[in-house]
């Protein structure tokens, strides 16, 4: 069994560098690598080029129109049995190829996905907006390698398929966000197997700020509604959370200044659950406050993206759309 690893790739030379280097370390050297260079303006090739040596690595340059087409153009390139997809910001512990291959072997299916983490020596807000997107208390663990939600959808950050899933779907669509879970509901519909490999985990390093993660999750919550309006199923109660958590939080703090302060003391409970959790999963007592930052960011992101969402296409009857384009990789 042959994989092929594809990474599309937007002005991030120096992640590139790292994905490369922890994919020189792999045990199990039986995989290619494409790099798809997404009409960048800072371009990675002559990183590429520097690991030609050390691995079996192509580069392929097209004009910018987001990660799904992307990632198609690599894998119409793709030698292998199977196409992984890891997102640029993704470093590999040494045995991601081998557990894949093996995994596979064991059980045969035709999409997977594996969690993400972070590792200690990332920053500090870096492992606290992992905390958020991994964490019960923020998204209920949906990212961290849970498979509560029926049935597994994997995600672009760490996922894969065979050609024949490739084959029958065509890929990814040319949804700006989201496209990711638009892929997994269209691999599943069409009875296709999905899978979750615990033990085929990335590190996730998020190259972000507070900000710039602010308009990924308000961008996630409208991707959540586009998603509704093409596949009317896949949208689920825990999908409502944010939203609700959002209406929540404004109810709150109207209460807390018309009638009672004391009302605030249900955000602080909130606030310390994540705070004492947080800390004791990263024994850290500095991620612990920005984990709680990082949890509010999300959550009060994702649900304003998703209320503007039900807003402009459900009531108001408008077009897909998204928000913050001025890359598709921010």
């Amino acid at each position: 069994m042959y994989l092929s690893v594809i990474v599309p790739v937007f002005n991030r030379p120096t992640e590139v560098s790292d994905l490369l280097e922890s994919l020189t370390g792999q045990t199990d050297s039986t995989f290619e690598v494409i790099i798809v260079e997404d009409g960048s303006t800072h371009r990675c090739e002559e990183v590429v080029t520097g690991f030609q040596s050390k691995l079996n690595i192509r580069y392929l340059y097209k004009e910018n129109s987001g990660p799904g087409p992307a990632r198609n153009a690599g894998s119409e390139a793709a030698a292998g049995d199977y196409l992984v997809f890891l997102d640029s910001d993704c470093v590999l512990p040494e045995h991601y190829i081998e557990t894949v291959r093996r995994a596979l072997a064991l059980d045969d299916t035709d999409a997977f996905g594996g969690p993400d983490q972070a590792r200690d020596d990332f920053k500090l807000l870096q492992r606290a907006i992992n905390y958020s997107m991994t964490s019960f208390f923020a998204t209920g663990g949906i990212r961290g390698g849970s498979e509560k939600l029926d049935k597994f959808h994997p995600r672009s950050f760490n996922m894969g398929y065979s050609v024949s899933v490739f084959a029958r779907t065509g890929g990814f669509s040319t949804m700006r966000f989201g496209e990711d879970i638009d892929m997994s509901i269209r691999i599943i519909g069409a009875g296709f197997k999905t899978r979750l490999i615990k033990e085929a985990y990335v590190y996730h390093r998020r190259r972000t700020n507070l900000w710039r993660f602010f308009k990924q999750v308000y961008n996630s919550g409208i991707a959540r509604i586009n998603l509704y309006k093409r596949h009317p199923h896949s949208l689920k109660v825990v999908h409502l959370a944010p939203a609700i958590f959002t209406i929540g939080v404004v109810l709150i703090l109207v209460l807390s200044v018309f009638l009672s302060p004391y009302f605030l003391l249900l955000l602080i409970a909130h606030a310390v659950f994540i705070l004492g959790d947080a800390t004791v999963r990263n024994q850290s007592i500095l991620i612990g406050p920005l984990a709680v930052v990082a949890s509010y960011v999300q959550l009060l992101g994702y649900g304003i993206g998703f209320i503007h969402a039900l807003s402009s296409r459900i009531i108001f009857k408008k077009g897909e759309f998204a928000m913050f384009q001025r890359s598709f990789y921010d």
